[in-house]
Formats: structure tokens, C-alpha cells, sequence
């Protein structure tokens, strides 16, 4: 009976909702299902250099006849909703039950692994979304055999292997007549360009929220920022395990992978090398425009505070001179009473009298320079 995966409680760092912890004492090779998942599809690519083949096939054991002929047979499975399926999927191919716990407990730490015949390498694969700033992002295992490839992704809807496939079935470049290695190269090599449309847009989208931070900043800007430097941080936990996993893949070597192909993973190394770099200036891009928000609330915030400060400096002499003629005092008992009140022009130069302060106090705002920029405009 298929066991669920336990998923650490939301509450938890937000980092870790996704992953799955075994309960202690589980025997090793256990293998988790999630509830969620799709059922496998399986899709079987056999070529050489004349004979192409592309099909679906139903069961495991329908490409037993490929994998046993000299031509490059590509086992393509899309989804782990099936135990029965996948351990019929290890007897097939003959994978040790670690490795299928590697490839069905997903997420696992990108890495690789040298068997006997076989070399195991998990990967992490993330395609953008479409018009909208963020990513799909799922593991990929591949098992490379001597004369075949398997791979096992988590979901049949986004994988970025399309154009390996119409390089395959057309016969353009060099692919048809090379071995399953390539294949696994040229697979690795589409998994690793696939982050950069991804960091094209997230290089977009940081430049849009320089202009909103300094322009006008909201919360919801702050919000935004933040959720940047979450998905950069998932980013970096994907790219860096897989720079270390090809590296090591070309220093240590393996019988299955050829030395021609060793030097294409040194280009795959280098693209690693090269997303790595994008994702850590975007990273420090975001950590800066953090600091300009703040800065920007913080002269915004000064900038009210000094238009208030403004207008209450101005109101202060007013409201003395409205406070000692609302006193009212009696003059008919002494002269010295407020005579101004008896004057025929008393309320109007009164008026005049606090007009004039208050373009006296303006001119001299002027003249010091204290009213640039302290008023607001549309954009603010």
C-alpha cells in the first residue's frame, strides 16, 4: 500500500512547506507517494542514425526490447502517482532501491551518483511562467545506462526538454549520432539555460520596482521585494548543488560518459557558473532596493514632517495674535483695555497685520531654501 508523504506543517519556515521528512526508524528505500501527484506517463524515444521512434507506452516492460539493442533508447516517465507503476519502473531497469527512493521522495538535494552500470543524477528543472514574473520548478532524475536514458519528472505539464526532442527526431546536429551520454549532457545542458529566462525576468521585474521605489513607494512595493528575494533564494538552493554535481561529474569521471562528452559538461559547468553569478548580483540588487525603500519612506516621511513644520511655524504668531485680541477686554473700565477694538479699521488690520507675518515668515523660508521640494506634487 502506496505511504503518503508527511509534510511539515505550514506553520513552519515558509522555506520548507514543500519538503517531506521520514518518520524515524522508516527502512530505507521507502518510498512516499504524494496524493497530489499525476499518474505516470511514460514516453519511449529510440534512435540512431537512420531509425527514429517516438511513442507512448503503457507499461515498463513494453521497452524491454529497446533497451536490450544497440540504439539510444530515451525512457521519458512524467508524474510519480503510481508505487506499483514506479517499482515496476525499478525492476525494469534494474535500480537500486535507494535510487528509487532518490527519484520517487522528491525534493532531493541535486546531486549525482556513480553505480556499477548505471549514473544517477538529480537535477533541479524550472521554467518560467508565462506573462507573469515566477517559475515551475520540479526535480528531474536521470539514470544513465550504456545504451539508455531514463529520466523521471514530478509533472507532465512543464519540462524544457522539448527542443532536445525536435533536435532528435529531425536529426540536426551531432545528437543522433551519439551515444545515451550525450543525450544526458544535451538534457543537462537544457535544464541548466532554462534558468536564464527566468532570471530575464526577474531582471525585469527588479528594474520596474527601482522606478516604483524611487518613484512611488507603497507597501505593497515592500511586499513585492520581499517575495523576489524568497524566489532568488529558491533559485540559488537549486542552481548550487548542481554546480557542485557537474563539477564533480567532470573531475571524478565515470566509465559511461565519454571524454568528448566530458568536455560539453565543462560548457554545462560553465553555464552553472554563469546562473550562479546572475542569481547572486539579483540577490544583492534586491537587498539594495530594500534599502532604498526605506530610504525613500524615510525622505518621504521627512519631507511631511517638514511641510508641517512649515505651516505650523507660520500659524504660531497667528494664533498669538488671535489669542490676545479674543481676550476682550472691558475698555470702557481703562483706556489701556484694547483701544483696537473701538477702531473703525481694527478688524481689518488686524488681518493685515497677520498677513503680513505670514509672508514675512514665507520669504524668509524662501530665502533660506526650506520650501524646495516641500511641496507635493501629483506623483507623490
Amino acid at each position: 500500500m502506496a505511504q503518503k508523504k508527511r509534510r511539515i506543517p505550514k506553520v513552519v519556515s515558509k522555506r520548507y512547506e514543500d519538503e517531506f521528512h521520514h518518520q524515524p526508524g522508516t527502512i530505507p528505500g521507502t518510498i512516499f507517494i504524494d496524493e497530489d501527484a499525476p499518474p505516470p506517463i511514460i514516453f519511449l524515444i529510440d534512435y540512431n542514425q537512420t531509425n527514429f521512434i517516438r511513442e507512448q507506452i503503457t507499461t515498463p516492460e513494453k521497452c524491454v526490447p529497446y533497451l536490450e539493442s544497440e540504439s539510444v533508447s530515451w525512457v521519458d516517465v512524467l508524474g510519480l502517482g503510481s508505487q506499483d507503476m514506479l517499482q515496476r519502473l525499478g525492476k525494469v531497469f534494474e535500480l537500486h532501491p535507494l535510487v528509487l527512493e532518490d527519484v520517487v521522495n522528491v525534493p532531493e538535494r541535486p546531486k549525482t551518483e556513480d553505480y556499477e552500470d548505471q549514473l544517477i543524477f538529480i537535477a533541479r528543472m524550472v521554467v518560467a511562467k508565462e506573462r507573469t514574473c515566477g517559475f515551475y520548478s520540479e526535480q528531474v532524475s536521470l539514470i544513465l545506462g550504456k545504451n539508455y536514458l531514463l529520466t523521471v519528472q514530478e509533472e507532465p505539464d512543464h519540462d524544457c526538454f522539448e527542443p532536445v526532442r525536435s533536435r532528435i527526431e529531425k536529426g540536426k546536429g551531432i545528437i543522433r549520432s551519439q551515444k545515451a551520454d550525450y543525450l544526458a549532457y544535451a538534457l543537462l545542458d537544457a535544464i541548466i539555460d532554462g534558468f536564464f529566462p527566468v532570471l530575464e525576468l526577474y531582471g525585469e521585474r527588479i528594474e520596474e520596482l527601482e522606478e516604483e521605489v524611487i518613484v512611488k513607494p507603497t507597501p505593497q512595493t515592500l511586499q513585492n521585494i520581499y517575495q523576489i528575494r524568497r524566489e532568488l533564494l529558491q533559485l540559488r538552493r537549486a542552481i548550487w548543488p548542481q554546480r557542485d554535481a557537474i563539477n564533480s561529474l567532470i573531475r571524478d569521471g565515470s566509465d559511461l560518459i565519454s571524454e568528448d562528452v566530458r568536455i560539453y559538461l565543462r560548457d554545462c559547468y560553465d553555464h552553472t557558473v554563469q546562473v550562479m553569478d546572475m542569481v547572486e548580483t539579483y540577490r544583492e540588487l534586491s537587498s539594495g532596493l530594500m534599502d532604498v525603500y526605506l530610504s525613500a519612506v524615510s525622505n518621504k516621511m521627512n519631507e511631511i514632517m517638514k511641510v508641517l513644520t512649515i505651516v505650523s511655524t507660520i500659524f504660531i504668531p497667528l494664533t498669538f495674535v488671535a489669542g490676545i485680541y479674543g481676550m476682550n477686554f472691558n475698555t470702557e473700565k481703562s483706556p489701556y483695555n484694547m483701544p483696537e477694538l473701538n477702531w473703525y479699521w481694527g478688524y481689518p488690520l488686524c488681518w493685515g497685520v497677520m498677513g503680513a507675518i505670514a509672508l514675512s515668515l514665507l520669504f524668509f523660508f524662501w530665502q533660506r531654501g526650506w520650501l524646495q521640494n516641500s511641496v507635493p506634487t501629483k506623483r507623490d
